[in-house]
């Protein structure tokens, strides 16, 4: 090999490894976006989203996204925290997962949901739990989402609410030994067990 041929070989060998030095260059407004504090407008009222989730919350919400995923996204497409659910003005949420059927994928945009997902799933912590029981379930409810999920991390239950006739009705309460279907979405099939798996109380 020639002199000339090692020296480029050894140049681009070094340009390999150099560190980038450049500032990154997405738009202002983007880069800007991605760190802004994390929280939820619901009814009007501002919600910082903090301290950040627990790892029983975390342990919980993977656990949901891979079942879902395994069954479902062949129908549909499945999003967990953080993304923002923009309903209106006055409630834009951060739900722990969201399903959105295929059908209905013009609601997803690039930064944020825009519309009421077919599924939503919450899972409830202390600071959380008075809005997910009632406020943003009055709010899913009224822009027609088709099934809600309360995760209880304590009691180790789910709570199945089915839209019906523009109003929840609870459909089942599941516990750790039973296997979570829907009447809505044939492909869901949540093993109970997995969903608290080895979580200390």
């Amino acid at each position: 090999m020639s002199k000339n041929r090692k020296e480029e070989d050894r140049s681009h060998e070094n340009d390999r490894v150099k560190e980038q030095t450049e500032p990154y260059r997405e738009s202002e407004s983007e880069f800007l976006g991605m760190e802004e504090d994390r929280y939820e407008i619901v009814e009007g009222i501002r919600y910082e989203l903090k301290p950040a989730p627990t790892v029983t919350h975390q342990q919980i919400s993977g656990s949901l996204h891979i079942m879902l995923y395994h069954t479902c996204h062949a129908n549909g497409t499945i999003l967990y925290s953080p993304i923002d659910v923009y309903l209106d003005a006055d409630n834009q949420f951060q739900p722990d997962l969201v399903y959105i059927l295929h059908e209905n994928a013009a609601i997803i945009k690039e930064k944020r949901i825009e519309g009421a997902p077919d599924l939503v799933v919450e899972i409830l912590s202390p600071s959380t739990s008075n809005n997910d029981k009632v406020r943003k379930k009055r709010q899913f409810e009224r822009y027609g989402v088709k099934e809600y999920w309360i995760v209880d991390p304590v009691h180790r239950t789910i709570d199945q609410f089915i839209l019906n006739k523009g109003k929840f009705d609870l459909f089942e309460t599941y516990i750790i030994f039973d296997r979570m279907t829907s009447p809505l979405f044939s492909c869901i099939d949540i093993d109970m067990s997995r969903v608290f798996p080895d979580i200390k109380q």
